[in-house]
């Protein structure tokens, strides 16, 4: 199994500038939201000029080197607009949190089958809509809900759900 060294670099970086855990973790989660929002726009921006084929052949790890490269530089772009960082810091952060990112988003495609949906959908709109879902469930695997253990319910037909009365409530 793989080590990752992602997670010692960041305490240490947390230790080298004074912020505590949970600051670093707000932070965190701000970087990772911005740059999933720049890999969804670049993607979806994609899939409106009717380049699908070229998002799922990226996603799957298939596209050529030069389109890969250019999807790639794109994102990088948007999230350094994001960012509103400059020089080389901006490189660091975008060379470190982008790859994470692609690399959740990519396990995530692979986990819930999106290719073949995506294969599926041979109009714009509903190939926007899994690009949707599939960031919503990658959001989900990047910055989990520990503790308080809060599920999506769906809307359905029928009343809302009810809570239970608390054990100790009936006695």
């Amino acid at each position: 199994m793989k080590k990752s060294t992602f997670f010692p670099l960041v305490a240490r970086a947390a230790r080298r500038t004074g912020l505590a855990a949970w600051q670093t973790g707000r932070l965190f989660r701000q970087l990772v939201a911005r740059a999933l929002d720049a890999v969804q726009d670049v993607l979806r921006a994609e899939v409106e000029k009717g380049n699908l084929k070229l998002v799922t052949d990226f996603l799957a790890n298939r596209a050529l080197p030069a389109a890969r490269v250019v999807l790639l530089e794109r994102m990088s772009v948007r999230l350094l607009a994001r960012l509103g960082l400059r020089g080389v810091l901006a490189s660091n952060v975008v060379g470190w949190v982008l790859p994470f990112v692609l690399e959740r988003l990519v396990a995530v495609a692979l986990k819930s089958g999106a290719f073949d949906k995506l294969k599926a959908n041979p109009t714009v709109g509903e190939a926007v809509g899994r690009l949707d879902e599939l960031r919503h469930a990658t959001w989900k695997l990047l910055v989990p809900d520990p503790g308080s253990r809060a599920e999506l319910v769906p809307a359905g037909p029928g009343p809302p759900p009810r809570l239970a009365p608390a054990p100790d409530a009936a006695a």
